[in-house]
This record gives structure tokens, sequence and C-alpha cells, in this order.
């Protein structure tokens, strides 16, 4: 189940559940699309993987399993994974 973070890790922008702006890696890792494109770089500075948009969850699944209360803030001061892997492709990392 995801967690559904809401707000970048980086710039603390709001990310509701409802937000397009929202990019999650495959272990959660949340960021807004701004962050991603201009700063990330498409690559998770937390594990080396790549972004996707994150899925809204329906209205009816927010009573059962609300959005994560949990605030993450690691502001990107240095990716380690980006020289590596900036110019491949997150399926081929």
């Amino acid at each position: 189940m995801l967690e559904i973070r809401t707000s970048c890790e980086n710039c603390q922008k709001p990310l509701p559940n409802t937000s397009a702006e929202a990019m999650i890696c495959s272990y959660e890792c949340t960021f807004c699309k701004d962050c991603v494109d201009t700063v990330l770089f498409n690559v998770c500075p937390n594990c080396g993987g790549g972004f996707e948009k994150r899925p809204v969850r329906p209205k009816a699944g927010l009573m059962k399993h609300p959005v994560s209360e949990n605030k993450v803030f690691k502001k990107v001061i240095e990716n380690k994974f980006l020289d590596k892997y900036r110019y491949i492709e997150p399926g081929d990392r």
C-alpha cells in the first residue's frame, strides 16, 4: 500500500493525494515534478532509481487507507547516483 506522502522531499512543495505533480521511485521516495526534472534529472538521490507519476488514491479508499502524515525532508545537496545514472534509462540501471 502506497503511503501517499504529501510533500516533496527536496523543496517541501505540498503534494496532496490528487496532485498531478507528485513523482515517486520504486521505493516511494516522493518529489515534485519540478525537482525531478531540474534538480534530480530523473535519478533518485536515495536509491538511484527513476521516477513515475504517483497514482491518486480513490476517495473511497481514503477512509480505510488515509494518506501519510509522515513528512520526509532531505534537501538534496549532492546526488551520489547522478553522475553514474543520469544518461541511463531507469530500466537499464
